[in-house]
């Protein structure tokens, strides 16, 4: 092997410099991206636990009080808990990813020497930009979280909004459109930040009580119906007549 000329001997140290720099950045590189994997792999695992629970949930269907209609309440008991399942594990996966990604993006700028202030900046000014163009869009999706976290209405059930404005069948819940079936068929695409009061016929039971003091149906027998409850925008609930 022959010498390197002296010369050469500042290049040679340069380049042996600069390949060991590189070599230290593409680690830190994929030790960031390898904990970002990691940390998204745990969060997939728990988030898919969630949605197994919410999908074995207790069913409607084994209540008591409507074993008559069990079959029925079956199908549409499993198809309004697996949307809202995919709605909750979609907006989780969503959340985690853009965290995840957004941190191991900022760790790998750094590490390749890029200045993050000049850039943190200039998002922060994007950021307030498109929050206040996107005023409606936010309220609509903000709106739809809490619908479908708080359970306020499913699929089936049939709803009342504001002042008798719209009245029907929820067809489906989204985290920015609810569809309803209205009764004469007419389909409504109400936008969730509308959705100030709704009151839902279908959930939760009440006993009707007649003059005498004694719960009554149509026959004269005692018995318990199906009631309605109505709720504001901010979840809570109380009893309709």
């Amino acid at each position: 092997m022959h010498p390197i000329p002296r010369r050469l001997l500042p290049v040679s140290e340069d380049i042996d410099t600069a390949v060991a720099a590189f070599n230290e950045k593409l680690i830190e590189v994929g030790l960031a991206v390898g904990a970002g994997l990691i940390v998204w792999l745990v969060a997939t695992f728990v988030i898919r636990q969630i949605v197994k629970r919410i999908l074995a949930g207790p069913q409607l269907a084994e209540h008591r009080l409507f074993r008559w209609a069990a079959p029925a309440l079956r199908a549409l008991d499993s198809e309004r808990r697996a949307q809202r399942a995919a709605t909750i594990g979609s907006l989780l996966n969503s959340t985690v990813a853009a965290i995840i990604s957004t941190i191991v993006g900022m760790y790998v700028l750094r590490a390749l020497g890029v200045d993050l202030a000049p850039l943190l900046t200039s998002v922060g000014i994007l950021g307030v930009a498109i929050g206040f163009g996107a005023q409606q869009l936010i309220r609509d999706f903000l709106a739809g979280i809490f619908i479908t976290l708080e359970d306020q209405f499913g699929i089936g059930d049939v709803i009342e909004t504001g002042a008798g404005e719209v009245v029907g069948t929820v067809e489906s819940v989204g985290l920015r459109i609810t569809r309803v079936r209205a009764d004469d068929g007419t389909i409504w695409y109400l936008r969730n930040g509308e959705i100030l009061r709704v009151g839902n016929r279908s959930q939760g039971t009440y006993v009707p009580v007649a003059a005498n003091g004694h719960s009554t149906d149509d026959n004269g027998e005692k018995g318990e119906r199906t009631g309605s409850t109505a709720q504001d925008s901010n979840g809570g609930q109380r009893s309709g007549e």
